[in-house]
Parts: structure tokens; C-alpha cells; sequence
């Protein structure tokens, strides 16, 4: 079954990330379960549950709430991804396509606040 949240293009790309940060945290030490890989499970899966959330409501005004609470979300993603990498939890060339696929992500979340700003 298909939802209209499916269609956007913020939503596919937030909840491919946040299947890719779920595959990796299967790899985090033990000890990390219940800190950094929780966090991170947390930070990167609130994304796209709050494009979903804002979609889901009235108006453009709380649509645009909850896509800035989206890239907040995101930005905590980003520096649990850092923190991880620094903690050689995840490789560099993991690294690199995970940080890049969040920087696509802002940008691309970026866009999409303002078109729904000028609506």
C-alpha cells in the first residue's frame, strides 16, 4: 500500500538513510546498545517521521514546524555519524557515503522549506 508522504522525493531519501544507519548500528559495540546506537537510531529515524507528521497536518505553517524539526534531526544525525567514525565504529569510506548522503538530504530539505514557504 502506498501513502502520499511516500511520494516525496525528502521522504525516500530520509528513510533510505535511516535503513543505512540502522545496518551499520548491527556492527556497534555491545556496550553502545542502549547510548550512541540508540542515539543515532533515534536522531536519524525522527527525520522522516517528522516530513510524515508535518504532512500529515492542516496547514503549510505546521508542515514547515515539522520539516524544521526534520533538519534538526538530521543535523543530530550528521554529528552522531561523526562521533562514530571518530570512535572507529564505522569506516571511512562509510563514513564519507553516510555524510554525503545526509548533505544531499539538508540541501534537498533546505529546497523543499522554502518552496513550502513561498506557497
Amino acid at each position: 500500500m502506498k501513502f502520499h508522504f511516500s511520494r516525496l522525493k525528502i521522504w525516500q531519501k530520509s528513510h533510505a538513510l535511516t535503513l543505512d544507519i540502522y545496518q551499520i548500528t548491527k556492527a556497534f559495540p555491545k556496550h553502545e546498545l542502549f547510548g550512541l546506537t540508540s542515539q543515532i537510531r533515534r536522531s536519524a529515524s525522527s527525520v522522516p517521521a517528522n516530513i510524515v507528521e508535518g504532512y500529515s497536518r492542516k496547514g503549510n505553517k505546521e508542515f514547515i514546524q515539522f520539516l524544521y524539526q526534520a533538519r534538526s534531526s538530521l543535523d543530530e544525525t550528521i554529528y552522531f555519524l561523526i562521533l562514530s567514525f571518530d570512535l572507529d565504529y564505522i569506516n571511512q569510506e562509510k563514513y564519507e557515503e553516510l555524510i554525503d548522503k545526509a548533505s544531499v538530504l539538508m540541501k534537498m530539505l533546505n529546497s523543499f522549506i522554502s518552496k513550502v514557504k513561498k506557497n
